[in-house]
């Protein structure tokens, strides 16, 4: 007998715009810079870098709070939910990215980015570059 699983899908839900710009002018740019310069230092580590990667994948978050892109699939059948993501390049790619440009790359994106977003001016280039921080370091899609 043939069982049919039934899978629901449910984007992650955004928060507020106004939440997300008080975010950034109260706490997301100074807190964004310090979260990045850990991150980088825990790159530097053999053992740090799991966290340190793991951290610049949430630059956009602590920055402007935005969302993970993707969905939660639930299945039916037995309730479990899982996160799906974008589909990335092979983790080879990636690893070689990293060790040949991502590590130095990303330092130079962020700081550059980051500095950017001090002016008003700049500030809507400054704030995509961090966003795309993640695929500077390691070519992972959001």
């Amino acid at each position: 007998m043939t069982t049919t699983t039934v899978k629901v899908k449910q984007p992650v839900r955004e928060i507020p715009f106004l939440i997300r710009v008080i975010w950034f002018f109260v706490f997301g740019w100074e807190l964004a810079g310090a979260w990045i310069l850990v991150a980088w230092a825990l790159n530097l580590t053999v053992l740090g870098l799991p966290l340190g990667l793991w951290m610049i994948d949430r630059v956009p978050q602590v920055l402007t709070l935005k969302a993970r892109s993707g969905a939660y699939v639930t299945e039916l059948e037995d309730g479990r939910t899982r996160f799906l993501t974008t589909k990335q390049p092979p983790f080879l790619i990636r690893a070689l990215y990293f060790v040949v440009f991502g590590w130095w790359l990303s330092l130079l994106w962020a700081a550059v980015a980051w500095i950017l977003c001090a002016t008003i001016l700049f500030l809507p280039i400054g704030i995509p570059m961090l966003h795309a921080l993640p695929f500077v370091t390691t070519l992972h899609r959001s």
